[in-house]
């Protein structure tokens, strides 16, 4: 039987856009032609290898028209064009410092060596074309944007039995075994002609489902049994706090009905999965729940689901690994193979540890559906570290980014990385009447402390100390059966209290007090919607990945001034101080004014069951990162640009003006246009791959647009750059939604 392999749909190898934008880059700053020759010829090293087999009588091919081999030498000729070009004779260069006259010769005499290669490779096909194709020629494959298909098939042929899923889709290690998957499962290559000539590989096909229209839910006893379908303390949690809160929901949702009432909404399906949750590492994280360990992703979590469901969508959750493969249709095996159907859901909520099991369960399919994820990533992720090439090439790379993603694509709990979707979560409060039963009970003199382990008390004595002077102290530490505590004698521990009792204690004390760890939590807005006053640590210098341990290794470059950024910056003074831990003074003198100041309870309103219902509308009526066009939304009326001073990232530009950095309007700035508006007078206008472009060079009076619309970035500054900015407003309260952009 003679064997076929794959061809290039458009007939001629190419080179992909990330090879291409390699390349010019590394020309463009200056590196050796040297040293990336290497890596240049490795692209090409496919192209020889398929040559070969081309001309090889032992191997039977698919026949393609001649004319695709021309096209494919009028490219090659082109790229020699191009790289001879960038050989420039010596008179024309300047000697960068520290190059000796060898190295010169050596790069000079390595684009010429490459150029010649591949002037030699287009003799080859223009001689294999003039010659008639011989029997069986092999077109170039597609394949060979990433790797040689020769190598790929040599690897099935060996290693097919190394993952199950091979063999539960046919293959046998023989030849038409291996083709037949490549063509019907992972689309490298055309159908078999003793096949259909339609067969599109089933997980690419489109479903075929009826479309509903999302209706808005007031009833919320079927979605605790979609959560409680699963178990274990941490889903415990969850479905209480979602039970808590289900009269809070359904009173928001008949606000959002009559506010949107006229806009109906596809209703679509979505799967939630908590990657966290899923395995060992899940049972550890599903016990320390118990332990006064951390809460906030659960939160999110109970109330991202919430929102969803109150909005009409049909929800599947899922916590373990053996269950999503199922639910997503993995292939038996080690997930080196796609899904054997289309993704069954339009949206795919998940966290950093899901990424990674997705990826493990999906093989190639992975890639194909990364439009539909959205990922649940508390702290944010900052573009640079968002892709992967870039990240690896500038210092970027941690665990947690790298996953080519578009940056609004990662939800965050605060408005802290505007290049993320803000989603949050609602702040939770005793009812009405409680709340006049307890204020009658409030005792002005008495703190709550925020640390429900002991390590966050330790060195914190001095500042604590000063606290007991003036106040009655209490804490709601957790304490492991047969231990002891480490706590000042004057510490009133009441234990780990439930969400009810914890919340009345709060609204029967003054103060809540934070030691400076944990970051960015929920409980502080919880303190303030209960009347607490909020006393928080001033972190100098501010904590960032280059002196804190805890944040090294996130994707952010982000510099956290306290303990509790957004409830500094967004709600402040009076329920709000922030102070010197290690100053007595100023801390004896801030507890002193507020033991003078009244407050009542506040709960800002995007942290309302209303306000994240808007929000989670917004987003999936207007966020679209399947589509290759430009974000229509926000409006091109939102747009308000800035120019910001050198050295300040759009991020900080924005907010001195009191607005936002929007970065779904950044396109609307990468023209020259943009800066001649702006009064950036450019002498100069060229597109380049950096992460902090749109940008003007004073001094140079030079100008530099986007290349890559990935790296659109709001965070991110230089001392040579003056940023150009997308500037919006914002609603009251709502830092997500532009003025009438609901």
């Amino acid at each position: 039987m003679q064997a076929y392999c794959a061809s290039n749909p458009s007939g001629f190898y190419h080179m992909t856009s990330h090879q291409q934008d390699s390349l010019s880059l590394t020309f463009r700053r200056g590196r050796r032609p040297d040293a990336v020759l290497g890596r240049v010829e490795m692209e090409f090293e496919g192209l020889q290898v398929a040559l070969s087999a081309a001309s090889a009588p032992s191997m039977c091919f698919t026949v393609r028209p001649r004319r695709g081999c021309l096209v494919l030498c009028l490219g090659l000729s082109l790229l020699t064009l191009l790289l001879q070009s960038l050989w420039m004779p010596e008179s024309s260069r300047e000697t960068p410092p520290g190059k000796s006259p060898a190295v010169e010769d050596s790069s000079r005499h390595g684009v010429r060596r490459l150029a010649l290669r591949l002037d030699a490779l287009s003799s080859r096909i223009q001689r294999l074309t003039r010659d008639g194709d011989p029997p069986g020629l092999h077109d170039l494959p597609r394949v060979l944007q990433r790797a040689p298909s020769l190598s790929y098939e040599q690897f099935l042929q060996a290693g097919w039995h190394s993952d199950p899923c091979y063999a539960f889709y046919g293959v046998d290690g023989t030849d038409c075994s291996i083709l037949a998957y490549l063509s019907e499962r992972e689309d490298f290559c055309p159908t078999l002609p003793s096949r259909s000539l339609a067969i599109i590989p089933d997980w690419l096909q489109e479903s075929t489902r009826e479309k509903r229209e999302a209706l808005i839910r007031t009833d919320l006893t079927p979605l605790f049994e979609v959560i409680g379908s699963s178990r274990g303390p941490a889903v415990r949690f969850m479905l209480s706090r979602i039970k808590r809160l289900s009269r809070r929901w359904a009173k928001a949702g008949e606000k959002i009905r009559q506010k949107i009432g006229h806009r109906p909404q596809q209703q679509l399906r979505v799967l939630l999965y908590p990657g966290v949750l899923a395995g060992g590492a899940g049972q550890r994280f599903g016990e320390m729940v118990e332990k006064g360990g951390p809460l906030g992703e659960l939160v999110q979590w109970a109330d991202v689901s919430t929102a969803l469901y109150v909005l009409g969508h049909h929800l599947i959750f899922a916590s373990s690994q053996p269950l999503l493969r199922s639910l997503i249709g993995a292939a038996p095996g080690k997930g080196s193979c796609p899904i054997q159907s289309p993704l069954p859901f339009d949206l795919l909520y998940t966290d950093y540890h899901g990424l990674a099991q997705l990826q493990a369960a999906m093989g190639l399919s992975f890639h194909h559906y990364q439009c539909r994820y959205r990922v649940l990533d508390s702290f944010g992720t900052e573009p640079a570290f968002n892709l992967r090439e870039y990240a690896d090439r500038h210092s970027y790379s941690t665990a947690w980014g790298s996953w080519n993603l578009q940056p609004l694509q990662y939800m965050t709990m605060f408005p802290h990385t505007p290049d993320n979707s803000f989603l949050g979560f609602v702040t939770e409060e005793l009812g009405r009447d409680l709340e006049e039963q307890e204020q009658t009970r409030r005792k002005a003199n008495t703190a709550v402390i925020y640390g429900k382990q002991d390590y966050m008390w330790q060195g914190k004595e001095s500042y604590l100390d000063v606290l007991s002077q003036e106040l009655e102290v209490h804490g709601t530490v957790y304490q492991e059966p047969g231990s002891s505590l480490h706590l000042p004698s004057y510490t009133i521990n009441h234990g780990l209290l439930p969400q009810d009792q914890l919340l009345s204690l709060l609204r029967r004390a003054k103060l809540f007090v934070g030691l400076g760890f944990p970051y960015e939590g929920p409980a502080p807005l919880e303190a303030i919607a209960s009347g607490c006053v909020f006393l928080q640590p001033r972190f100098q210098p501010p904590r960032s990945p280059q002196n804190s341990d805890f944040y090294r290794g996130k994707p952010t470059t982000r510099q956290v001034p306290s303990q509790h950024p957004y409830a500094e910056n967004f709600i402040g003074k009076p329920y709000v101080w922030t102070v010197d831990m290690s100053n007595s003074t100023e801390v004896r003198l801030a507890v002193r004014s507020i033991l003078h100041t009244q407050v009542e309870p506040f709960v800002p309103y995007e942290f309302t069951c209303e306000g994240m219902l808007e929000r989670v509308f917004a987003y999936i009526s207007h966020q679209d990162f399947c589509s290759d066009s430009h974000p229509s939304w926000p409006p091109e009326t939102a747009l308000l640009p800035r120019l910001g001073s050198a050295g300040k990232s759009c991020t900080a530009v924005c907010h001195d003006a009191s607005l936002v950095c929007e970065p779904a309007l950044f396109h609307l700035l990468n023209n020259a246009t943009a800066f001649s508006r702006m009064g950036a007078n450019c002498s100069s206008t060229s597109a380049e791959v950096n992460h902090l472009f749109p940008a003007y060079n004073q001094r140079r009076r030079r100008c530099f647009l986007q290349r890559e619309k990935l790296l659109f970035s709001c965070a991110g500054s230089g001392s040579l750059y003056r940023r150009l900015c997308p500037c919006r407003n914002y609603q009251q309260g709502q830092v997500a939604l532009c003025k009438g952009c609901l």
